[in-house]
């Protein structure tokens, strides 16, 4: 069985930066699953996930217009300190939550001055080219429960 929409796919992958660094591996743990057609993993996968077959190994390079997005510098901000109030040691690298006006939005903490807090509201994969080693280890029609549900399902049923 070929990819197509609505099919239950696993796959296995390595996810390197421009430099080779690995950014994120299925290597030893389950390969991930999903449902084709969706929206659950990156467009630019998903277009290349189309057709593929168990056992296919293919390498995939995805623009970030297709990937975590482009860099939007507007969501690069300075917030005063008293904005994280309960939190007594900020730290670059630190993510938080906040409230922007399209809901909720994911912050990184990129530097911290005194009284101020840098932040930024990008995905931190977002303006970067991705590059994906593939392994397809799994295709199967998906069930009319997982289609309602709109995710796969594990071995042996629901699990939500």
């Amino acid at each position: 069985m070929q990819i197509a929409k609505n099919a239950a796919v696993t796959f296995h992958y390595t996810l390197t930066d421009d430099d080779g660094q690995v950014v994120d591996s299925s290597a030893g743990r389950e390969p991930l699953a999903y449902l084709h057609g969706h929206g659950h993993i990156v467009p630019g996968l998903e277009k290349q996930m189309e057709g593929r077959q168990i056992g296919d190994k293919f390498d995939a390079h995805v623009e970030p217009e297709e990937g975590y997005g482009v860099r939007h510098e507007e969501l690069v901000q300075e917030v005063p300190r008293e904005a994280f109030q309960g939190v007594a040691d900020i730290q670059p690298g630190m993510q938080f939550q906040g409230h922007g006006p399209q809901g909720v939005i994911n912050v990184t903490v990129t530097k911290v001055e005194d009284d101020k807090v840098h932040i930024d509201g990008n995905h931190p994969l977002a303006g970067k080219p991705l590059h994906f080693a593939i392994e397809v280890t799994g295709v199967r029609e998906a069930s009319d429960e997982e289609l309602s549900h709109g995710h796969v399902h594990g071995a042996g049923g629901h699990h939500h």
